[in-house]
């Protein structure tokens, strides 16, 4: 007879629910009807388990040598189809992403060096400069889109810069880095887009070393070409989709919460409270594949098998009751959420420092050039993206008084990155 706590027969189908248009009440029905770490099925019915206990999940993210990032020891590997829409998170490669150890350590570091030498009044500067560019793309028309408009191309402009991406590959990798995120068709093909681009950019880096973060990671990495390429998709993927999403879900909320949109015309001191507000209930990564169990354990009273898959659920895990006992609850100022991760694997510190000013002052700009903006639909028309990972609009249309371009277009700022 099989056990009311089969997790088999108890699991989620995690591809049907995730979606939802209200994921805070979807992780406390989760946690009411399953406890802090519930059996899901992926796509494919794919068992695996999601953890959303704070505890719980910080507990998987400190313990790497009971919860590796080493796929490989995955113990449903014969189950898996090779177009399986989650096999560009899943399929073994050598980045840091993957590794453990040393090796993976000396990594990290090498990145954390590159992106820790960033000045960061020369990139508040540059943020400025892209920022002000992007909205005079669309100021002259008193309408935009910005996720489109501004929210996407932001972070990958930025980007761009710090890393040295050849201006003629922006638009290409930004299409490939969105593309590649999302369980879709073509996410396998985009994906593989993504690291040929940045095998390309070694290459060139390697031939001819410039003042930016690729070059100072080629100089220090320890690994090979190879794995330089992948740390730089591992790079790439974190700093755009992710940044993208946090302004464009921190704008949503300013313009769409009375605590915000009052003071939106000198919001300065609000700007900071919704960029964290966000991070707590809207955060631009929901859940990341993953880590597996080096072998048998237990978790919450859960039986946890030997290569058993555990999905990283940073979003329940920020809305545990038992860290969060009110949703209003010690969020302001607080930062210990689980968006950037934790322990060994999470995100390096420079780089959390640099993902925050590319959003603050995306954000800031905008309310500061259009300070009447406001949504152009109701906001309950606004659509969340379906994506097992990102928590981000379809889109965010808004209406403002026109007013005039400063300084030049972003025709002039792709030439001026030409010249330079």
């Amino acid at each position: 007879m099989t056990s009311p706590r089969d997790p088999v027969v108890e699991a989620v189908r995690l591809y049907e629910r995730i979606y939802d248009e209200h994921p805070v009440a979807l992780y406390a029905e989760l946690r009411r009807d399953h406890g802090p770490v519930v059996p899901v099925l992926l796509e494919n019915d794919v068992f695996a388990w999601l953890v959303i206990g704070y505890r719980e999940l910080h507990q998987v993210l400190t313990d790497h040598q009971m919860f590796p990032r080493d796929s490989r020891i995955w113990n449903k590997w014969g189950e898996i189809p090779p177009d399986w829409p989650l096999m560009p998170f899943i399929a073994y490669q050598p980045s840091m992403f993957f590794g453990e150890g040393p090796d993976h350590q000396h990594r990290y570091e090498a990145v954390e060096r590159a992106f820790a030498s960033v000045d960061p009044f020369e990139l508040q500067i540059r943020c400025e400069r892209i920022a002000d560019t992007l909205i005079n793309e669309f100021a002259g028309r008193g309408e935009a889109d910005l996720l489109p408009d501004y929210a996407y191309s932001m972070p990958v402009l930025v980007l761009a810069e710090l890393v040295g991406v050849p201006t003629t590959r922006i638009e290409s990798v930004a299409g490939d880095l969105v593309e590649a995120l999302d369980t879709s068709d073509g996410a396998l093909e985009a994906h593989g887009r993504v690291v040929a681009a940045m095998r390309d950019l070694v290459a060139l880096k390697q031939e001819n070393p410039g003042n930016d973060v690729a070059s100072r990671i080629v100089a220090t990495h320890p690994g090979s070409a190879e794995g330089i390429a992948q740390d730089l998709v591992v790079v790439m993927v974190a700093g755009q989709e992710p940044v993208a999403n946090w302004i464009g879900n921190t704008l949503r909320l300013m313009l769409t919460d009375d605590r915000f949109s009052l003071t939106l015309s000198g919001g300065r001191r609000s700007v900071g409270q919704a960029l964290n507000e966000v991070l707590w209930e809207d955060g631009p990564v929901q859940n990341d594949v993953g880590r597996w169990a080096a072998r048998d354990t237990e978790l919450a009273g859960r039986r946890i098998r030997a290569g058993d898959m555990l999905i990283i659920g940073m979003a329940g895990a920020n809305t545990d009751p038992h860290v969060r006992p009110g949703s209003a609850t010690g969020i302001s100022g607080n930062q210990a959420y689980l968006t950037f991760g934790h322990g060994s694997h999470g995100c390096p510190a420079s780089t959390r420092e640099i993902a925050e000013v590319i959003a603050r002052t995306a954000v800031e700009v905008l309310l500061d050039r259009l300070p009447d903006v406001a949504l152009a639909v109701p906001a309950e028309d606004l659509v969340w993206r379906t994506s097992f990972h990102i928590r981000g609009l379809m889109g965010l249309p808004v209406r403002f008084s026109p007013t005039l371009a400063l300084g030049g277009s972003l025709a002039d700022l792709i030439a001026e990155r030409n010249h330079d």
